[in-house]
């Protein structure tokens, strides 16, 4: 039986409730297979838009086997390319972060507008065409200060995001921000585990001290009920909503993406050790209430993140191979509040910092114990980690209606 065939029966037969058979956790051919019909076909969540603050300033990105550098043109447009030069194959920026006035092979000098043309070509003869010679260009949406790139050449159709998701972000103001540090870790462990230990707090009071300060244990905070049963979680939206605030919970029909706001513990206004802002200019000047918690959004497989009212983290989750998984964090504050003056460094990321360090153990010590001959799928809690079954309810939708052609609408790219 042939891999693809072999991974429909088993999600098609899998047991709902438990945890996935092994070979989906620590199996090349099943990774492969997972890049091939999610990453390499799907919106993937990259970077944020405030990166590129004026045209021909660049950063570059390795999916799998695809670089990919996303550049601000001349009109101010955000686009993707495949970072592979159309001479003979090269890298064209090798940083990754950069700005240039055009984008030159650093091989034999061939160079690129920042709209991806060809302008210029040493020594390729009279009839030498560069229209037929342009960088390929990669699906690419911006909204809300985030930026998201899809490898197909037929890309799903990202309108539902934006309309669902756009409002929420409006208010924050995050394409006036600033990436005030981000930092990348790789844990050992292959990318859905990233993903089922993000999804509950089940393990958050015996493994994040500093993050259960802040942030409820609560399962209707973590999960997919909404939380609007809980009196708490109702009076807060109604409250942050009173301020023009969208904060009820949604969810997307296929599960892939969500977005809510959600109170902290206590009335605290940060992920710090206090539970007091970590700095002092807010987020954006829109935002006029205080303990407005943090706006919570997933987008399946790249992306959460946190809101707040004096800062926004963004996580991307990029596998490296069955094994391991990148995970990049990246501390935003706004673009005019200045180290030192309006904000401690050290203590705008300190509890993310060793929270992620803390998952990342987590995660590694769980994919060690999987790999053991004895492992075989264990249930869930059905009252804390829905989100966990929400997850992979997802990654095996998403995975049997591609293996069986799933036929959605698409755009070609231009």
């Amino acid at each position: 039986m042939d891999i693809r065939s072999n991974v429909l029966r088993q999600l098609k037969t899998r047991r709902e409730g438990f945890s996935l058979e092994q070979p989906f956790y620590i199996d090349e051919d099943y990774f492969k297979l997972d890049m091939e019909m999610i990453y390499y076909r799907d919106w993937l969540f990259m970077g944020h838009d405030c990166e590129l603050p004026k045209a021909g300033a660049y950063f570059t990105v390795q999916i799998g086997e695809y670089p990919v550098v996303i550049v601000r043109g001349r009109d101010n447009v955000i686009r993707a390319f495949h970072n592979s030069c159309r001479h003979r194959g090269s890298r064209v920026c090798t940083k990754e972060h950069g700005s240039s006035v055009r984008l030159v092979c650093p091989y034999h000098q061939w160079t690129y507008d920042l709209d991806g043309k060809l302008a210029f070509a040493r020594h390729m003869g009279d009839d030498f065409d560069k229209t037929g010679y342009g960088l390929k260009p990669v699906h690419c949406e911006s909204f809300g200060g985030y930026i998201f790139i899809c490898l197909a050449q037929n890309a799903p159709d990202f309108q539902p995001v934006r309309d669902m998701v756009a409002p929420y972000m409006v208010p924050h103001h995050l394409s006036d921000a600033k990436v005030a540090f981000q930092s990348t870790i790789i844990e050992k462990g292959n990318w859905k585990l990233v993903w089922e230990n993000n999804r509950e707090c089940y393990h958050c009071a015996a493994n994040h001290p500093e993050l259960c300060r802040t942030y409820p244990e609560a399962p209707s905070v973590t999960g997919t009920d909404g939380g609007a049963d809980d009196p708490e979680i109702a009076g807060h939206w109604a409250r942050c909503e009173a301020a023009g605030l969208p904060s009820k919970f949604q969810i997307s029909p296929d599960g892939q993406f969500r977005t809510a706001r959600m109170p902290l513990i206590e009335d605290a206004e940060s992920y710090t050790m206090s539970g007091k802002s970590a700095v002092k200019r807010s987020l954006s000047d829109d935002v006029t209430i205080d303990r407005i918690g943090t706006m919570l959004l997933f987008h399946y497989p790249t992306t959460w993140n946190h809101i707040l009212g004096d800062h926004a983290i963004s996580f991307r989750v990029l596998p490296l191979s069955a094994n391991e998984t990148a995970v990049t964090t990246k501390w935003l504050v706004h673009k005019d509040a200045v180290e030192g003056v309006d904000y401690d460094l050290a203590e705008l990321t300190h509890v993310w910092t060793e929270t992620n360090d803390q998952d990342r153990r987590i995660v590694e010590e769980n994919a060690f114990g999987i790999h053991s001959p004895a492992y075989e799928p264990g249930p869930y809690s059905m009252l804390h980690e829905g989100g966990v079954m929400q997850f992979l309810e997802w990654y095996s939708t998403f995975m049997v209606n591609r293996l069986q052609g799933d036929q959605a609408k698409f755009s070609v790219v231009a």
